[in-house]
Formats: C-alpha cells, structure tokens, sequence
C-alpha cells in the first residue's frame, strides 16, 4: 500500500466516523481532532471549543466551525485555533478553490462581537468615529513595527474618521521581551501617556531579554518613560494581558498583527489607508 494510500484511508475513518449531522457534538468533534488534527503524541488535548458556526455563499451544503483546541504541550495550556469543514458526515481541515488555489481556511474568520469595542481597549480615536479598527500585536513583531504605527498615526490624525481599538498578543516564544514590554504598555496607556505606547515599537532590544530590570532602563532610556516593577507586576495588569490572550483565542487569532476592520479581518493590513482619504 502506498503512502498516499494509507493517507487517504486515515483520512476517510476519521471523516465517516462523525455524524451525518450538519454540526457534530463536542465529544465527536474531539475524537477527531485526537485522531487526524494533533499529530504530536507529546501534545494532550484536553478539549476543544466552538467560537462560531458560519455558512458560506460560495460553499453551498457546507457547515463552517470555527473552534479552539485546549492543548497541554511541556506542562503549558495552549489554545489553538482549528477551523472544521463539515458536510453529509465528513469534516476536512481545508478547502481549496481549483480555479485560484486558495483555501477557504485562510479566508473566513469569526464575527468581532460588540464587546470588544471598550473604553479600556480603545487606543487612539474616538469612540463615535465612523470606521472601528481592531489590532492584536506583538511591539517586537517586525511586521507589526512596519504596519501598527502607522495605524496609530492615521487614527491621531483622524480621530473622528477611525478608531484603534488595541489588544496585546505577546509572542512570547518568539519574544520573551514581549511580556513585560506589552505590561509597561498596558500602565503607560491608562495613565495616558500614549505616545510611549508609540515609542515601544521603535525599541531595540535584545527579544529575549527577561531581566525586569534591563527592560525597564531600556523602556526609560528609549521612550523617557519611567515605571515601577511594582507597577508592571500588579495583579490587574497581569489579568488584563491574560483576557487580551482570552480574546485573540476567541477572534482565531494566532499571528500578528491581525487587524480588523468595522469587523472584517483586514488580510492585507492596509484597508484603513481607504478609511482616511
């Protein structure tokens, strides 16, 4: 038997074993994703979540669930999007369009709820402005230093045009640094001093430095912004990084920056230069 062949067979167990029902039950759903989703034997999965449940025109008959994994990897949770194409009892992680080559899986993401559109996120603009612009970033992902202050910048500019509403997204096995730079950012937003929050993104430091300390001379030496350990280490503003991880894992959000805007994912990160013309 043939590689491709045994490929094809693990395949079609996995999709005949669900029920013929256009949207399988949690227990079903994680029988599949142990069996042909989570191939790692270190990983444990531990559950999984349905965000949202969509329909698409292009995609006639088909269920769209969009779902996070609970995963435990090295003793640490992680939530990790899954997006499940499900019809006439078969689920497919992907679909791809013939005629363009692309996949339907990179394309459809889960509605912004309305919460998400509060006072303590709202960065730059004002909150009655015509166009709401959602960002998830990381201040030492270069994409993010390329794109986000610009952002930052048009939303000054025209506050009564666009609205930044900002969520931290630390890659912090990428960028260590991150974790404490995204809590600095967090007290020197609520105090008001915006233009720090600006400055972190032009930082150069070592992305894997952890020394509280070095970071916070760093951040002193770079932006003219002075914080306190004490500060940066305070229960609320630990509990306020972990619900913006809450709220990337419930918007799918893996990478950065992910950007939406009036609550369409922005895949080309350039949409609000139309919201200011």
């Amino acid at each position: 038997m043939s590689l491709m062949s045994k490929l094809l067979m693990s395949t079609v167990v996995a999709t005949v074993a669900l029920s013929a029902n256009a949207q399988p039950d949690s227990k079903t759903l994680l029988k599949y994703i142990k069996k042909s989703v989570v191939k790692n034997p270190q990983v444990k999965v531990n559950g999984v979540s349905v965000i949202e449940s969509k329909t698409h025109k292009d995609l006639p008959g088909w269920t769209i669930l969009l779902t996070t994994m609970q995963l435990e990897y090295q003793g640490k949770d992680i939530n990790a999007p899954e997006t499940m194409f499900i019809k006439d009892g078969l689920v497919t992680g992907s679909l791809v369009d013939l005629k363009t080559g692309d996949n339907y899986r990179d394309n459809i993401k889960p509605s912004v709820p309305e919460s998400m559109y509060d006072d303590a996120h709202l960065m730059f603009g004002n909150k009655d402005a015509k166009h709401k612009v959602i960002i998830f970033s990381d201040p030492q992902c270069p994409f993010c230093q390329d794109i986000v202050p610009a952002i930052f910048k048009a939303s000054r500019e025209n506050p009564t045009k666009m609205a930044v509403y900002y969520y931290h997204l630390p890659l912090l096995r990428i960028h260590p640094v991150s974790d404490v730079l995204t809590r600095i950012m967090h007290v020197a937003q609520h105090e008001g001093k915006l233009d720090v929050v600006e400055k972190i993104y032009s930082l150069k430091i070592d992305p894997k430095e952890t020394d509280m300390t070095k970071i916070l001379a760093a951040v002193k030496s770079h932006a003219g912004y002075s914080v306190s350990a004490e500060k940066v280490n305070a229960k609320e503003v630990k509990e306020a990084m972990k619900a913006d991880e809450k709220a990337a894992g419930s918007m799918m959000v893996s990478g950065t920056p992910t950007i939406y805007i009036d609550g369409e994912w922005d895949k080309m990160r350039d949409g609000y230069k139309a919201l200011i013309k």
